[in-house]
């Protein structure tokens, strides 16, 4: 129903000269998503009030509302290209007016949980990048086509906001650090198997991918698919899920992303995570599950290395510092991590493997297939633990799904359905197998890399004197031949 309504967004914003990017496309279209997605909200909460007979408080001012500006309407409905802004009045409006009101309800929120408070940081956050009025009118009437008014409509609507992100994701840079496949994603929350009433936390949201997919199975009922209760439902909307990002794009896709999903008022908090010291998380703070792919690879700050007590300037080993002091005793995580970690012989990495396994229990390591995630390139593994007990044995799991993956082939939900299914019982297979403890400890290096005993050891290599050998004894025997075939002639 939508799809072409995006189609023709994308269309208008790659002929104007100021976005040059698949990132400035989805950076565009989210603000606007997001203002008409308020206008529509602000009208259904209006009527709902007219039928019990009472004012609704708008958000925002008349003047500025989506109806006014954006998308008049004359008597009968229609669109009122008369009194339509366009052109340079429309630019002087949106980048003079509209959106330091917007910005100015950072100040004027009651808090950070409001839909306010969301508001002004977004718009604090993002520029309007379209250079020409003419190209924003075309785009904003655009935008109006789209409605939020059902569950259905919203149901697309996140399918192909989703869409957007995993296009932004593969558009270069680190495509992780957009998108998560959700097939992965699905299968690390089908271990976990969250419950309503347990808060669910990722400190490197990029674009809320894991709490979206969580809403959703949640939301679904879990693995029982049962129907919740209206306090259930207020408590998956208001009290379960919480985010923090540090780069303005992402931290404005996330709420829209979760918005789309259904989570009306996110909490998502746009600060650096790593900026915390760990010693100032209180139990309040911490969190029943923790699922999440912190980006890896990136140098952090001496000042910021300060905070942990683990000191690494790899940003991921600084991440899962965090995480683990982040999670309530008892608490799961299912974290993805590039697969050197297992086996580094830095400090950092052992001091950190060794926290693993004596201060959790580190009960399953699954091995991801190159190309896992799309303009990564790095192979990466989910670490799977609770907090607060020792690691006994781990159950480690090689993903394979027979074929090389990429953008034309990417990872599935069947792909994963065995990894799943096996890990319940942490069953033995072809592709999975149990390691103990004890066998790791023997090492000092706490060395825990996938090492799968089913797969047939290839050939030893043999010694180049003996290789040298057999090259001059197979000449010889080819002269001999020569020499025999000569005498024949």
């Amino acid at each position: 129903m939508f799809e072409q309504t995006f189609k023709n967004i994308d269309d208008i914003l790659h002929k104007d000269a100021g976005c040059s990017s698949e990132l400035d496309y989805t950076e565009q279209t989210s603000w606007m998503l997001f203002l008409k997605y308020l206008d529509d909200f602000e009208q259904e909460r209006a009527m709902e009030a007219e039928m019990m007979g009472e004012d609704y408080p708008y958000i925002i001012d008349e003047a500025h509302r989506w109806s006014a500006w954006a998308a008049p309407k004359d008597v009968n409905g229609s669109f009122d290209h008369n009194t339509a802004l366009t052109g340079d009045d429309l630019m002087d409006y949106v980048d003079g007016e509209l959106f330091p009101y917007l910005k100015g309800f950072k100040q004027r929120a009651t808090g950070p949980d409001t839909i306010e408070y969301k508001i002004g940081e977004i718009f604090g956050e993002i520029k309007n990048k379209i250079q020409s009025g003419y190209s924003l009118r075309d785009a904003l009437e655009k935008v109006d086509e789209l409605r939020f008014r059902s569950q259905q409509e919203k149901h697309e609507l996140s399918h192909l906001y989703e869409t957007k992100i995993k296009n932004m994701g593969n558009a270069g840079r680190n495509g992780g650090e957009y998108y998560t496949p959700r097939p992965l994603i699905r299968a690390m929350i089908d271990v976990i198997q969250p419950q309503i009433g347990e808060t669910i936390y990722d400190g490197a949201a990029g674009s809320a991918g894991f709490l979206c997919e969580a809403y959703d199975y949640l939301r679904k009922g879990g693995r029982e698919q049962k129907e919740l209760s209206t306090s259930a439902l207020k408590t998956l909307q208001e009290k379960t899920f919480y985010a923090k990002e540090k780069k303005s794009l992402a931290y404005v896709i996330a709420i829209m992303n979760m918005i789309l999903h259904g989570i009306e008022a996110p909490n998502v908090v746009h600060t650096n995570t790593l900026g915390e010291n760990l010693q100032d998380i209180q139990p309040s703070n911490q969190h029943d599950i923790i699922l999440a792919n912190p980006p890896f690879g990136g140098k952090e700050r001496k000042e910021v290395q300060q905070n942990f007590p683990i000191k690494t300037g790899e940003t991921a080993f600084l991440f899962l510092q965090h995480f683990i002091k982040m999670l309530k005793p008892g608490g799961r995580a299912a974290i993805v991590i590039k697969n050197t970690f297992l086996s580094n012989t830095d400090n950092a990495a052992v001091a950190l493997r060794r926290e693993l396994l004596e201060n959790c229990n580190l009960h399953t390591i699954l091995d991801c297939p190159a190309k896992t995630f799309l303009g990564a390139g790095v192979k990466t593994v989910v670490l799977f633990f609770t907090k607060g007990e020792p690691t006994q044995n781990i159950w480690y799991y090689q993903l394979d799904p027979g074929r090389s993956l990429g953008k034309t082939n990417p990872l599935n939900d069947a792909d994963m359905a065995e990894f799943v299914e096996l890990q319940k019982t942490f069953a033995d297979s072809e592709k999975s197998w149990t390691v103990s403890v004890t066998e790791i400890a023997q090492g000092t290096e706490s060395d825990l890399s996938v090492k799968n005993p089913n797969t047939k050891e290839e050939a030893a290599l043999r010694e180049p004197a003996d290789i040298i050998a057999e090259i001059i004894a197979l000449d010889k025997e080819s002269e001999d031949i020569l020499a025999g075939i000569e005498g024949l002639l």
